[in-house]
């Protein structure tokens, strides 16, 4: 089929068919929303679309669904995602399984409606399940697996499923799909062990607790997030089965005992990436590599750091800021050295890319290999396609 990334997030919901899908429309998630709604009008679906009146209420919406023992799915972008912080904590820590498509886009101010992972990242601590994607065909697969995965037993913790907005959510590609008896077949039935309309033996969720068991059940919230990256690899197998197609949290191109230098990206720009690092094998004779994060949370330092423990130069580039720290995926990347040791002489540079929109040239994933290679480091994050002089005016 040939869909857009959008389309291929509301094509897997279609063949999941979850009770309720809680909407509310923005910029670049709309078509997500727009498509599912279309198949509820249609009859091809039976969930129930909510049109709520903003994002927390969506959220609010999917918590109340879920605890009522329904499957429950919904997409956001930016300063929707934003505006649902509060119930994203709720939904983790009431451990909900719920799945969330998200367009990534900028958060204001100023007002951007274009990609980076400033929205995604924003919320990286708030007990979701974080899935990357760089294709549509990602999208679709990823959607699938997520909800498997949310509802496993040893989980049960929500998971958001990002893609890049317009970049991905708006690119019409052609991807392959499972019919609708497989998806069916391969999530099954919405497992999750408690009920609020239990009658004959009612409970209660969300509750006054003190700090006797809050500490207690964060830290039990915490062992299901560990938890959850061996249930990926488990499902990830189980979906390899039927799409014969390879899922990891940590994907390699032209990674081996020969590589002299990767970069580790996550996202569409993984595809540029990879282009660059083939021609530039070639051409200059020395063999660089990329390292595509596909999990964020959990983060898989195991898997990452047997990737790069023997590499020399590694760059990292991130589509957002931590403002006053580090670049959050570089920051994992500099604790997985730390835990796994560095290789002789290794370095590693942060680079900061795309805020905003801002294309992500070949030339300039060019010059991180070629400047890495050439040992030229830098403390600072390296700015990529960026005017580094102030903006005249303020």
């Amino acid at each position: 089929m040939a869909l857009t990334g959008a389309e291929a997030a509301a094509e897997a919901m279609r063949q999941i068919e979850p009770g309720v899908v809680p909407v509310y429309p923005i910029t670049p998630q709309t078509p997500i929303i727009e498509k599912f709604a279309k198949f509820a009008a249609g009859g091809r679906v039976k969930s129930e679309v909510i049109t709520a009146e903003s994002e927390h209420s969506v959220m609010s919406a999917a918590i109340g669904a879920a605890a009522a023992g329904v499957r429950s799915m919904t997409a956001t972008s930016s300063q929707g995602l934003a505006y649902m912080f509060e119930m994203l904590y709720v939904a983790s820590g009431l451990r909900l399984p719920i799945v969330m498509n998200v367009a990534s886009r900028a958060l204001s101010a100023p007002i951007n409606i274009h990609c980076d992972h400033s929205d995604v990242m924003g919320v990286r601590d708030s007990g979701w399940i974080q899935l990357f994607c760089e294709t549509a065909q990602e999208v679709y697969d990823h959607t699938i697996l997520a909800v498997k995965l949310a509802e496993n037993e040893k989980v049960y913790l929500p998971a958001m499923v990002a893609q890049d907005g317009f970049f991905t959510s708006h690119t019409l590609e052609g991807i392959e799909t499972l019919t609708d008896e497989q998806v069916k077949d391969f999530v099954g039935k919405y497992r999750y062990p408690i009920s609020l309309l239990r009658e004959k033996d009612p409970i209660t969720l969300g509750s006054l607790v003190l700090p006797d068991r809050y500490f207690e059940i964060k830290m039990e919230q915490e062992k299901a997030m560990r938890s959850a990256l061996e249930v990926f690899l488990q499902t990830a197998q189980q979906l390899s089965e039927l799409t014969q197609r390879k899922y990891s949290p940590v994907e390699t191109f032209q990674v081996d005992a020969e590589t002299e230098a990767v970069i580790i990206v996550m996202g569409s720009a993984a595809g540029t990436t990879k282009a660059v690092a083939k021609r530039f094998s070639q051409k200059s004779g020395q063999k660089v590599g990329v390292i595509k994060i596909c999990l964020f949370r959990p983060f898989p330092y195991d898997e990452l750091g047997d990737i790069i423990k023997d590499i020399k130069n590694v760059a990292v580039l991130d589509r957002s800021f931590s403002f006053g720290s580090t670049p959050p995926l570089y920051q994992e990347t500099v604790q997985t050295i730390h835990q796994f040791g560095r290789a002789p002489e290794q370095q590693i540079q942060s680079c900061v890319y795309g805020l905003g929109g801002r294309d992500l040239r070949e030339e300039d994933v060019k010059n991180v290999y070629e400047n890495i290679l050439a040992g030229n480091y830098t403390e600072e994050p390296g700015l990529l396609n960026c005017e580094t002089k102030p903006i005249q005016g303020g």
